[in-house]
C-alpha cells in the first residue's frame, strides 16, 4: 500500500466515487485533491450516482464540496475529462460538450510522458448484465448499498473485540463475483477491447477492483473506487503509473463510522 502523497503530478485518473450516496468517501477524496495538483485529471465514470439520486436525494455540503474543488482546479488550468459510466449515464447525452471546463467524452486515449498510449474508458460496455438485464443490475446495485450498510456495523462490533479490520461487503462481493468469474472475464473483455485500439494500456473502473495487471503485452489497470477501496492512479512526470491506496480500511471505517453518529443524531 503506496502511502499518501502530496505534489504536483503529470496525471490523476480517478473513479466511482457515487458522490450522492451514503457510501461516498467524500471527506477523504477533499483531502486528497486539496494535497495534489495534477496538469490533467480524468473522472473514469460513476462520480455522481444518478441511480440512486433518482430513488431519494442525499447531497450533503462534502459532496458539493467535491464538485467545487474540480471546478475550481478547472478554472486554475488543469484539463478535466469525465468518461461517463453507468452511474452517471445521463452526461453521455453531452459527450462532445464542455462544462465549466469539464469536458465530457465518451472514451479517451491518453499519451503517458514516456510515450505509451493508454485508453480510459469506464467499463460498463463489458459488463453483460448493465447491458442486457438492466432490472438486476439496479437489484445489484441495491444489493451492495445494504452490504455497505452492514458493514459498518460488523465492524463496529469487530473494532470493540480487538479483531482486525474485515470487510463483509469486499469478502461478500468478492464470493460472488470469484463464483462467476466475473473479475478475470471483465477484465479479459476490457484487454481485447483495448487491444483492437492498439494501445499499450487501458484505464477503467466500474468494478471497484483496483488493480495493475500484465495481460499478455497490454498493462490493465482499475482505479477502484472511493466507497471503500479509496484508490487513484497518478501518472508521475517521468510516465511512470502507480496504483494509490490513500487511506487504510481503519481509516475509511472510522469515516464512515462517525458519519452514521452524526446521521444519527
Amino acid at each position: 500500500m503506496s502511502d499518501p502523497v502530496s505534489t504536483h503530478h503529470r496525471t490523476i485518473f480517478l473513479s466511482d466515487v457515487h458522490l450522492g450516496t451514503r457510501g461516498s468517501q467524500a471527506e477523504l477524496l477533499l483531502d486528497f485533491l486539496r494535497d495534489n495538483e495534477a496538469d490533467t485529471i480524468y473522472l473514469v465514470g460513476d462520480i455522481i450516482d444518478g441511480w440512486r439520486l433518482k430513488v431519494t436525494w442525499y447531497w450533503p455540503q462534502s459532496h458539493n464540496d467535491v464538485v467545487q474543488k474540480l471546478l475550481r482546479k478547472a478554472r486554475k488550468g488543469t484539463r478535466i475529462i469525465y468518461v461517463p459510466g453507468n452511474h452517471d449515464e445521463f452526461l453521455r447525452d453531452y459527450i462532445g460538450s464542455n462544462f465549466g471546463g469539464i469536458e465530457i467524452v465518451e472514451e479517451a486515449i491518453h499519451e503517458t510522458a514516456d510515450g505509451r498510449r493508454m485508453l480510459v474508458l469506464h467499463g460498463d460496455k463489458f459488463d453483460v448484465v448493465i447491458r442486457h438485464v438492466r432490472w438486476l443490475a439496479f437489484l445489484g446495485d441495491w444489493a451492495y448499498d445494504l452490504a455497505i450498510f452492514i458493514n459498518r456495523y460488523v465492524s463496529w462490533v469487530r473494532r470493540h473485540l480487538g479483531l482486525p479490520y474485515w470487510s463483509f461487503s469486499a469478502w461478500s462481493k468478492q464470493k460472488v463475483k470469484t463464483a462467476v468469474n466475473f473479475i478475470g472475464t471483465f477484465r479479459d473483455a476490457v484487454a481485447a477491447d483495448a487491444a483492437r485500439h492498439g494501445v499499450d494500456v487501458v484505464l477503467c473502473g466500474h468494478i471497484h477492483q483496483p488493480a495493475v495487471e500484465q495481460v499478455g503485452k497490454l498493462t490493465y489497470i482499475n482505479s477502484g473506487d472511493w466507497v471503500e477501496s479509496c484508490t487513484v492512479v497518478i501518472e508521475h512526470q517521468d510516465g511512470r503509473l502507480e496504483l494509490v491506496h490513500y487511506a487504510d480500511p481503519a481509516t475509511i471505517e472510522a469515516k464512515v463510522l462517525g458519519s452514521s453518529r452524526l446521521q444519527a443524531a
